[in-house]
């Protein structure tokens, strides 16, 4: 067997078990197999490969067939054009959180000269994804990203290492921003928002091997903005800005319950490009 024949082969068992894009499901696992890129893949097409060789491939075709995410197989996804370290312990970034990440730096620039620090808590980081992109980007930034999971941290915790912000970047364990030192410029969270009755509608890669505590947000899926408000009322300074992700349809309800905890505050939507309420926006 040579690897066009694997490839074509690797994509008819992916497409059979109702898997989208099984083509470049096939490509990516293939690629990864190889250590190679898209374009030496297809330069090397008509290379034989035994069957000894290819277990390795058959056994990443298999473990995508029984819906474990391509990221969590390849130890690797892509978030803000960067590329980040996954495995189970994190929730995958999604690029509906690019919008929480442009939203924050649009503000930033414009409300904080270059060269004038500032502080920002991330919380609920997960694999740290948006910290570290903003840090990147925002290098006086000093940022506090927080998570319950010990185990989500030690992916953050690897990330950090890998785009070199591990000074930058304070890795806190606690719920939401009970662990901050002090009280901070900008709030980012990215929260769980999936109502309990829509977990087990899910998707299969998502229900049986990302982690449920990013997932589940109580029964209207607002439990967890519910517990962020109050601790948020006492730990962001005045001024500040809070930028919260939300799910299809919570637009109405988070901005009830922000105008509660800060009455004053100019409270926007901002949509994602499917014209879909994303983030709320809260200038205080």
């Amino acid at each position: 067997m040579n690897l066009k024949e694997a490839l074509y082969q690797a994509e008819s068992i992916i497409a059979s078990q109702h898997i989208a894009d099984a083509r470049i499901e096939a490509e990516l696992l293939l690629m990864h197999f190889l250590g190679v890129g898209k374009a030496e893949l297809y330069t090397r097409l008509e290379e034989l490969i035994s069957t000894s060789e290819a277990e390795g491939f058959w056994y990443l075709v298999q473990h995508r067939c029984h819906y474990e995410p391509t990221a969590y197989i390849l130890k690797q996804c892509q978030f803000y054009g960067m590329d980040f370290y996954i495995d189970s312990r994190a929730l995958i970034p999604r690029p509906e959180s690019e919008l929480l990440v442009e939203t924050a730096l649009e503000f930033i620039r414009q409300r904080f000269p270059s060269g004038v620090p500032f502080s920002i808590a991330d919380v609920g980081t997960g694999s740290g994804a948006i910290a570290i992109v903003v840090a990147l980007h925002l290098t006086q930034a000093e940022i506090y990203a927080t998570d319950i999971s010990s185990a989500a941290l030690e992916v953050a915790r690897i990330n950090c290492c890998k785009h070199g912000v591990e000074k930058q970047v304070h890795l806190l364990l606690g719920d939401m921003l009970q662990p901050l030192p002090e009280p901070v410029d900008i709030i980012l969270a990215n929260l769980p928002y999936v109502k309990d009755s829509e977990l087990p509608q899910l998707s299969p890669e998502i229900r049986n091997f990302e982690p449920i505590i990013a997932l589940a947000g109580g029964q209207e899926g607002l439990e967890k903005v519910r517990q962020l408000l109050p601790q948020a009322k006492q730990k962001l300074l005045p001024g500040g800005l809070i930028l919260l992700e939300i799910g299809q349809g919570q637009g109405t309800a988070v901005t009830a319950l922000v105008r509660d905890y800060f009455p004053t505050g100019k409270i926007d939507l901002i949509p994602d490009l499917a014209g879909i309420d994303r983030v709320v926006r809260v200038q205080t």
